[in-house]
């Protein structure tokens, strides 16, 4: 989408996304020759059997004539993969499309001199304004484009990656001397908005000195993403293995010896893919301890492509671990039962999701004893 400031000028922006192009399908109604003549009963007769081969490539023959100019044969399954509907065609995008965030965004512009004479002195800028930032593209300013004749084009390529959500504008304008001299202001304005492609929901649990780590991968795009790298990144103090269901025991996250990798599937419209890894402390020690205060376990790095090959990258934040907490009786007798629960009337509930067991009953604590247990 672009808007134009009111008022006459000899220049105008014109801005085509580059991405791959998609096939052109047209939704088939095809037919196998034989099945117009031939029923499901054919071979119960060995007569009829015995000639079906000759009658259809006589008939295939016939239909296929090139002299045809009827068309009487364009509905014909010539070919197995006729049936899919893929015209041999590719279609260029016609609008920006869909923007995913982790993309790059690549574009041809180009600015056309529409009027009767030459333009001068042209200075061409180009950025991307988002709700937190502007990234300039392209600025010629100290060297401007010299002349723009009578129905001449200037053009270029601009590249921004993408790494925020939301509504994004393009900003396109020209500085230029018109045909009696005067000097004119050209902006333009191609908004477009990004979108995620895919969400990563986690879970973690702790059993006794070992914490395991579950993440899904969901796809919200409209097309099947390839993923061909998942990699999780443990915080210091901490090691991280990926569990397969395949394996008798677990591999270590950086070594594989697979030199090529085939890339997992995620299918289209909520399609989703489960990791779990399973996460250890390096070294023990005082290591240990600052790991065990510390309830950040690592980050993700995804990569994928799209059908045509488009790649896209994302890494997620810093993923949360299970809080530790430690009950200490700082008096001289027995103090409890005691019962621990997640307040839900916090003020920084919206800060903090809550995914497992909130409530917890601890037996009674000694005099100056203590006790360490996991909640969240």
């Amino acid at each position: 989408m672009s808007t134009t400031p009111q008022g006459i000028h000899s220049l105008a922006f014109r801005v085509m996304r580059l991405c791959k192009p998609s096939f052109h399908v047209e939704p088939p109604f095809r037919l196998d020759p034989s099945d117009l003549f031939v029923g499901e009963d054919i071979f119960d007769d060995p007569l009829a059997a015995s000639n079906l081969s000759s009658l259809l490539s006589s008939h295939v023959n016939k239909s296929t004539d090139s002299s045809d100019m009827t068309f009487a044969n364009r509905f014909l399954l010539h070919h197995p993969s006729d049936a899919m509907g893929f015209s041999g065609l590719l279609v260029l995008p016609q609008s920006f499309g869909a923007i995913y965030l982790g993309e790059t965004f690549c574009s041809y512009i180009s600015i056309n001199n529409s009027s009767n004479f030459e333009v001068k002195d042209v200075i061409i800028k180009a950025e991307i304004q988002t709700e937190r930032e502007r990234i300039l593209l392209l600025d010629t300013s100290k060297s401007p484009v010299g002349t723009i004749h009578a129905g001449g084009h200037y053009d270029f390529i601009v590249e921004h990656d993408v790494k925020e959500l939301g509504a994004y504008t393009m900003v396109c304008t020209a500085l230029y001397n018109d045909g009696d001299g005067e000097r004119k202001y050209l902006p333009q304005f191609f908004k477009f908005v990004v979108a995620n492609p895919l969400s990563v929901r986690t879970k973690v649990r702790t059993v006794k000195e070992t914490t395991y780590l579950e993440a899904c991968i969901e796809n919200h795009t409209k097309s099947n993403l390839y993923v061909d790298q998942v990699e999780f990144e443990p915080a210091p103090y901490w090691t991280a293995k990926i569990l397969k269901a395949d394996e008798l025991y677990p591999a270590d996250n950086l070594s594989t010896g697979e030199i090529v990798k085939p890339p997992i599937i995620v299918r289209s419209g909520g399609g989703i893919h489960n990791y779990l890894y399973q996460m250890k402390i390096s070294s023990p020690g005082s290591e240990q301890v600052k790991a065990k205060r510390s309830s950040i376990l690592g980050k993700l790095q995804i990569s994928w492509r799209t059908n045509l090959g488009e790649p896209g990258r994302l890494q997620t934040q810093q993923i949360l671990g299970t809080v530790h907490l430690n009950l200490t009786n700082h008096t001289d007798r027995e103090l409890g039962p005691f019962e621990v629960w997640l307040s839900k009337n916090s003020a920084h509930e919206k800060f903090v999701m809550f995914n497992g067991l909130q409530t917890m009953a601890l037996p009674a604590v000694e005099a100056f004893g203590s006790t360490d247990f996991h909640l969240v």
